[in-house]
């Protein structure tokens, strides 16, 4: 029998213990750090909710394997991390790649696997991607957070590490490359503390590496594999191995496809025994805790009936978020717009085409209800889940409404407790690329154009509420749209005008600051690269000017003093006909007349967009 791996664990479940001049503050289980490291972690700025421990429900995945399932692959994993460094003529393997399918499951062994290793004392740390999640859905802060939980793990990488910030004050700024940070903040820590004799263990460490695939710096996943890989063949020896678990991707594959990589494809071992658990498991729950099923049992028997079992078992094909996803919508509650019940649900399951069709089905619950396009396209979209009362806030809608629409789909959507607290969140990431095809999704489909629709709503939160609560995501949104290559920008602009002018009938200031903001950022900025006649955009943006400074508002001044800016004001040359001229300076004459009574530092803007080519 193997040796088991030594299980250090001190005073667990404490927090804030005081021991003479020291506080030790416990994170991440029984992992723990001293009163004296809290400043490094300050200076690293981890993401907290990237790891193992986060709260699933608010930082998606949700995943989680179902008690006594997926045994066999989990034990083979944990083989592969429980083996001893051995030098010998064939490479030492310390990389796992585990990959399947969309819904497979990956997430949640990934999360048991960093469990099993947390609870041996041997994670170094755990990293799972999201899409859409913020800097959880990039590289920038990777290594940082990667840092901050390996000086929680192993405190004597903590000096190392804090040489390398005074070193290099500028280690973790967006100049700095990805392989700098992670040579230097985890890879060189790691062997200094091995080296000094610090860090006594028979066995390897593990770093989990979760949805690689959904991390949308693909250039930044190319540099960390080429990197890592590298490492271990520069140390073969070192006691550090990475699993990491992603779909196959050909960044990912052809990077991992080598003789230093183990690879474990979850499509080979069959999940249909463990799906039977978890039904199983599942609506036994489910009968305990609804009237209306445990009436039914008394009346007509068993339910599922054995041969319904089969026939759901055979049309998951081995979707863990298949199975879970059929079960939510097969029990959840009835609404006055879908009045049937679990009984009458399971056979409707049974027809429908995997998720796509599941996803259709439960969509049409609030397809009909108000704001549901902009809503569920917001919430596929934003790049980081809000609570309730900021969806609204941010779509100018009453909270109630959002609700309304969510409890008809929260057998797909994440619907927290209260309108304040919790983000709304997509219970899986297939929902999103379901979303966001057109060919699957039909007439709930989310273009890519609505990313306008968002920098809009930030702005006007931005502009309504005088506050920065929301920063630059209009220009985050903003690039997003002009970078999208499936968007036909002139035509979504005048698609988007027309759309304004039929909503707002009483106050358009915000859209035409927006729409002259917007364009003025991408006249004069190199961040935007737009494959249109400047003269469209120049031409657009002095109308807009000329529109928002003739509407009865007087906090244009607002606009001008803080939103527009002025400090971007750089030297370009523009050709254009004597018709565009002549729209020009009438469009700047009529904004001069218009605000030189509401303001009197007009004479900036003047100076931006007064044409002084001659005319062509």
């Amino acid at each position: 029998m193997a040796e088991a791996p030594p299980h250090i664990e001190i005073f667990s479940g404490a927090r804030g213990v005081q021991l003479g001049q020291q506080t030790i503050n416990f994170i991440a289980g029984n992992q723990y750090l001293s009163n004296g490291r809290q400043n490094l972690i300050a200076r690293l700025n981890p993401i907290f909710d990237a790891s193992h421990t986060r709260d699933r429900r608010k930082s998606p995945p949700d995943s989680a394997c179902f008690p006594g399932t997926r045994k066999v692959v989990i034990r083979g994993i944990t083989s592969w991390a429980d083996a001893r460094i051995v030098l010998t003529t064939t490479p030492v393997v310390h990389v796992y790649w585990f990959h399947g399918f969309a819904g497979s499951g990956k997430s949640a062994i990934s999360l048991e696997i960093a469990k099993i290793c947390a609870g041996s004392g041997r994670l170094l740390a755990s990293y799972f991607f999201f899409c859409n999640a913020g800097d959880r859905s990039g590289m920038n802060r990777f290594a940082a957070t990667l840092a901050a939980q390996m000086v929680a793990a192993v405190p004597a990488t903590a000096p190392s590490i804090e040489a390398a910030l005074d070193a290099d004050p500028g280690l973790l700024t967006q100049g700095v490359s990805l392989t700098a940070q992670l040579e230097r903040l985890v890879y060189e820590p790691f062997q200094a503390a091995l080296e000094q004799g610090l860090v006594l263990t028979k066995r390897p460490f593990i770093i989990v590496v979760d949805g690689l695939d959904e991390c949308e710096d693909k250039q930044g996943v190319v540099d960390f594999i080429d990197h890592m890989l590298d490492f271990f063949k520069r140390h073969p020896s070192i006691p550090l191995r990475f699993f990491i678990a992603s779909r196959v991707e050909e960044h990912i594959r052809s990077r991992l496809d080598n003789d230093y990589v183990v690879f474990g494809d979850l499509n080979n071992h069959s999940a249909d025994k463990d799906i039977e658990i978890f039904l199983q498991a599942s609506f036994q729950d489910a009968a305990a805790n609804d009237r209306v099923i445990q009436s039914y049992i008394r009346a007509n028997g068993e339910w599922p009936t054995k041969p319904d079992k089969k026939k759901l078992i055979r049309h998951i094909k081995g979707s863990f978020v298949l199975a879970s996803t059929i079960f939510k919508f097969i029990v959840q509650p009835a609404v006055e717009e879908d009045l049937s019940m679990p009984m009458d649900r399971l056979p409707l399951a049974l027809e429908m085409n995997g998720l796509d069709g599941l996803y259709a089905q439960t969509l049409a619950r609030s397809q009909h209800l108000p704001y549901f396009r902009n809503i569920i396209s917001s919430i596929a979209l934003l790049e980081e889940p809000l609570p309730i009362v900021k969806i609204a806030n941010l779509l100018g809608i009453e909270p109630f409404k959002v609700v309304r629409v969510l409890l008809n789909l929260q057998a797909i959507v994440h619907v927290p407790g209260t309108d304040e607290q919790g983000e709304v969140t997509l219970c899986h990431t297939s929902l999103r690329d379901f979303l966001t095809t057109e060919s699957r999704s039909g007439c709930c489909f989310v273009p890519p154009s609505f990313h306008l629709q968002l920098s809009y709503y930030f702005f006007s939160c931005v502009f309504e509420e005088k506050s920065w609560a929301y920063g630059n995501y209009f220009l985050t949104y903003w690039s997003r749209f002009t970078s999208s290559h499936a968007c036909d920008f002139i035509n979504e602009i005048e698609q988007f005008k027309a759309q304004a002018c039929r909503s707002l009938h009483v106050n358009r200031l915000p859209y035409h600051i927006f729409l002259c903001t917007l364009l003025f950022y991408s006249l004069f900025s190199s961040v935007y690269h737009i494959s249109v006649d400047p003269s469209y955009l120049l031409t657009e943006c002095v109308e807009q000017l000329a529109l928002a400074a003739e509407c009865p508002d007087h906090r244009i001044k607002l606009w001008l003093e803080i939103l527009l800016p002025d400090h971007w004001a750089v030297s370009r040359t523009y050709q254009f006909n004597e018709h565009m001229y002549r729209s020009l300076k009438h469009n700047l004459q009529r904004a001069s007349t218009a605000i030189h009574p509401k303001v009197l530092f007009f004479s900036f803007v003047l100076q931006l967009f007064c044409p002084t080519e001659t005319p062509l």
